[in-house]
C-alpha cells in the first residue's frame, strides 16, 4: 500500500529496467535518462524483464520512499517492452496496475466532476 501523500504525477518507464538498482541508481535513471526531476512530487514506476517485480520511487519531504513489489502468480499489464522513455498515467491507473488489471478499463465507472449539490 502506499502511504503518505499522493503524487501530482505518476510516471511509467516503459520496457523493463534492471531492479538491482537502489534508490540513487533509479533517481539517476529519472534525472538523467528521462529528463524528469526525482524530487517532484511524482511516482517513478519501473518493472523487470519479466513483469513480476516493480519498484516505485517517490520523494517525500526530506528523503526518498522505494516501494518493491513482486507477484508470486501472474504478471504487471506493463507497456510493450521494446519501447523506451515514460508515459504518464493517472494515480487510478497505477492503483488498477498494481492490481492486476490493464490501465485502461472500459468498464469503469468514468470521473465526474460535481459543480453543485442540489
Amino acid at each position: 500500500m502506499l502511504v503518505g501523500t499522493r503524487a501530482e504525477r505518476v510516471y511509467l518507464a516503459k520496457g523493463s529496467t534492471d531492479l538491482r538498482k537502489s534508490i540513487d541508481g533509479l533517481a539517476a535513471l529519472v534525472k538523467e535518462g528521462f529528463d524528469l526531476d526525482p524530487f517532484s512530487s511524482s511516482y517513478f514506476v519501473f518493472c523487470n524483464r519479466k513483469r513480476d517485480k516493480l519498484k516505485i520511487l517517490h520523494w517525500d519531504y526530506n528523503g526518498f520512499w522505494l516501494y518493491y513489489r513482486r507477484l508470486e502468480k501472474g504478471k504487471f499489464q506493463w507497456p510493450n517492452e521494446n519501447d523506451t522513455g515514460t508515459i504518464q498515467i493517472s494515480y487510478r491507473q497505477l492503483r488498477w496496475l498494481l492490481d492486476g488489471l490493464a490501465m485502461e478499463q472500459k468498464k469503469a465507472h468514468p470521473e465526474v466532476k460535481a459543480r453543485t449539490v442540489i
